[in-house]
Parts: C-alpha cells; sequence; structure tokens
C-alpha cells in the first residue's frame, strides 16, 4: 500500500470518527432533555366568594345521628294477672298497684350500620295470681285448694332485646326476651280455705318462676333524661303447682299471665346525640399533634 492510499484511508477515518462523536453528543443532548421534563405550573385553588346578602338566605338543615347510649332508670305501676288453668277455669283479672324496677338499658348498632338495636335487663318487682268468677250457668265459683283468689309477689329479672325508632325529642320502644324469678310471697282469699294457707305456700306449690316478656312503648327525650310508658306482658313457663298432686292419672297445670303498665324516668349515662367527651378529646388531640387531617382536603376525616 502506497503513501497516498494510506493518506486517503486515515482520512475517512478521521471523518467517521467526527461524525460518530456529534451523533453521540446530539443524543445526549436529547436524553438530558427528556430526562427531567420541566413541571408544569400548579394552577391556584379558585375560591369562590358569596355575598353577605346571599349567605342570610341559605338555610342549614341539622342532620340527626343517634350514638350508642346507654342509660340507668326506674320504672312504677300497676298489673292485671290471671292463670291459665288446665282444665280451664272461669276467671278474671286481678290488679295489684304495685309495680316496680329498675333497668339498664344499652343500644348499640346492629352489624356496626343499623341503629334500631339495643338490649335491657334489670331487677323487677311486681304481682301475679288468679280470681275466679261465678259461673252464671252453675252459680258455683271454682277454687284452687280452697281459694277463690290469689295474690302472689314476684321477685324476677327480665334480659330483653330492644328495637327502637327515634327522632329528637322521641322514641318507639317494642322489646322481648327471657325472665327467670321467684315467687317470695302469697295471699288467699277463699271461704273453704284453710287458714294456715293463707299466707303460706303448700308442699306442692312451686316457687321457681322463668318465662317469656316483652312488649311496646314510648319515650319522651330531654337529654340527659327520657320519660318512658311501656306495657309488658308476662307469661310463665313454670307451672304453680305439682301437676299430677290431686291425680297421679289427670295431670293439672297453671300458668301465669301478667299485664304490666309503667311510667319511667331515665338518666342517660352516655351521649344521645352529638360528640362524647371522649370524641372531643381525640380531635383536639389530632388538630395539633396531626393536623394534616384537617389540612389536606383528601383526607378521610373531612369526607
Amino acid at each position: 500500500m502506497n503513501r497516498t492510499t494510506q493518506h486517503i484511508l486515515t482520512a475517512a477515518f478521521l471523518l467517521m470518527a467526527t461524525c460518530f462523536c456529534a451523533s453521540a453528543q446530539d443524543s445526549l443532548a436529547v436524553r438530558k432533555k427528556t430526562a427531567k421534563p420541566e413541571k408544569p405550573e400548579r394552577k391556584e385553588l379558585k375560591v369562590t366568594e358569596y355575598s353577605d346578602t346571599y349567605l342570610d338566605t341559605v338555610q342549614l338543615r341539622k342532620v340527626f345521628v343517634l350514638n350508642d347510649y346507654s342509660m340507668i332508670g326506674v320504672e312504677y305501676g300497676a298489673s292485671g294477672s290471671m292463670t291459665m288453668f288446665t282444665p280451664p277455669k272461669k276467671q278474671g283479672y286481678i290488679i295489684a298497684p304495685s309495680t316496680m324496677g329498675v333497668y339498664y338499658t344499652k343500644y348499640g348498632k346492629l352489624f356496626n350500620y343499623l341503629p334500631y338495636f339495643g338490649v335491657k335487663a334489670g331487677l323487677r318487682y311486681s304481682a301475679s295470681g288468679y280470681k275466679f268468677k261465678e259461673d252464671k250457668e252453675t252459680h258455683v265459683t271454682p277454687t284452687q285448694d280452697g281459694a277463690s283468689q290469689a295474690l302472689i309477689r314476684v321477685l324476677d329479672v327480665p334480659f330483653m332485646g330492644v328495637f327502637h325508632v327515634d327522632t329528637d325529642h322521641f322514641s318507639v320502644l317494642a322489646d322481648l326476651g327471657i325472665y327467670g324469678g321467684y315467687r317470695t310471697s302469697i295471699d288467699r282469699i277463699g271461704d273453704r280455705l284453710d287458714a294456715e294457707f293463707r299466707n303460706k305456700f303448700m308442699e306442692h306449690e312451686h316457687r321457681i318462676d322463668y318465662g317469656v316478656t316483652g312488649g311496646v312503648g314510648f319515650a319522651l327525650v330531654f337529654a340527659p333524661f327520657e320519660f318512658q310508658v311501656n306495657a309488658n306482658v308476662r307469661y310463665s313457663w313454670g307451672t304453680l303447682y305439682d301437676c299430677d298432686y290431686a291425680s297421679k292419672y289427670y295431670y293439672r297445670f297453671a300458668y301465669p299471665l301478667d299485664v304490666m303498665v309503667t311510667g319511667g324516668l331515665y338518666y342517660h349515662l352516655t351521649r344521645r346525640t352529638g360528640k362524647s367527651r371522649p370524641q372531643i378529646k381525640r380531635e383536639a388531640y389530632d388538630r395539633v399533634y396531626n393536623p394534616q387531617k384537617y389540612e389536606n382536603p383528601d383526607s378521610e376525616d373531612r369526607k
């Protein structure tokens, strides 16, 4: 290879190298431009201002939100009682004016969503019994162990589920549950009654009582107080005496049925509506130590 050919090849190589370097610089410049694009300017939030005249015409609607609250109270009233005998006997209701009780009620949301349910438990002192009437056809008044009338005092513990519908100052109530109790005393009246058992239970008579209870009512609410009117029914599943005490062949049963009407005054132990003290304290804590919850418009607490 002569010197002229060497010079031509050297010049071509240098030209190609120069073109490659220029192309690489152009590619690097493009990469630098595309790697860090300029941030678009943030648009300022547009605030709409309203005149005082318009704001005076805006009507705000108050939203009623019921809390999971609890209360304690007392009830007093009267009862009417009869007993379902087998075989049946002609009778009417015996009225007793001393029905009283102390109750605790806790309202809560079913499935953490439906605010219509709760539980109610208490200690109740009331009456039960029977009062026979003369049969118009035979002109005979039935008796039970020589007594034509008996008033039985019962101390029981009801436990009920409550359904309630509420407004600002009014509630409609319904409850249903079970109870267990003890027949504390008995007062009998009858011409053929043995005087020994006028105020004493006989050996074959049962003093343990249990059954089903429930009723309806309404409440007037002026927080933290609540006045309730309730009508309750109590049906005993515990017969008054041994079913075979009179005959080993013919069983007899007697199940008391009582209707009670009471008025009660309750005191709210926690807030019925609005924020409770723990909620207010928590919100105050968050405003001091977690202010971003209230500064960020997309925060969950502001939705």
